[in-house]
């Protein structure tokens, strides 16, 4: 069966490190994978999002409104941006962090405080996380997307040691330690 995933947020968060880790994942399972990347305005803090699929034979990355088993937000507002893509009975994990788009910063638009309020209103099954506090607790605020990736790890039948392996194929090796422990707070999180 195919894992369909969608990872959103905002440029400069890390979400391509995080799809770069799913597929890596799926690859030393052995599984056919597929990433995409849409960039939009990511090096102004703009919109990112990827697309991971896997599964025995996966023939597309793209995933279509309502195709998505788990988006993984690093964003509240992009939760509430991609929320259509997910499935009937999927799931979105978001991180509770609120940053702020060109409009709101520049004063022509209000952020809209209640987001996932209207999402989980709508019957979407949405699990926050503060993933800023316990990236922090790892010891760097730039560890949110592989604290995501620890809560999002339990959304899928692979064992734990084989993301810390992923972890230490992927990331640089001065920050494996780090990326293991902000990993393990997500996890358990």
């Amino acid at each position: 069966m195919t894992k369909s995933v969608m990872i959103v947020g905002v440029g400069g968060q890390g979400s391509l490190l995080a799809s770069k880790l799913l597929g890596k994942l799926a690859m030393l399972k052995g599984l056919d994978v597929k990433v995409s990347e849409v960039h939009g305005m990511s090096q102004r803090g703009g919109s990112v999002v990827t697309y991971v699929r896997f599964g025995e034979k996966v023939y597309s990355p793209i995933i279509a409104e309502g195709e998505a088993d788990i988006i993984i937000s690093f964003e509240k507002l992009e939760a509430a941006r991609y929320a259509k893509f997910l499935k009937p009975g999927g799931k979105i994990i978001v991180n509770t962090q609120t940053i702020d788009p060109m409009p709101v910063i520049i004063g022509a638009a209000e952020y809209p405080h209640d987001v996932l309020e209207q999402l989980k209103a709508k019957g979407v099954d949405v699990c926050e996380l503060d993933a800023l506090t316990l990236a922090n607790q790892a010891g760097s605020s730039k560890a949110v997307n592989i604290v995501l990736m620890g809560k999002a790890a339990k959304q899928f039948d692979i064992e734990y040691a084989s993301w810390i392996s992923a972890i230490e194929a992927t990331v640089a090796a001065r920050f494996i330690e780090l990326n293991k422990k902000a990993f393990e707070l997500g996890y358990n999180s």
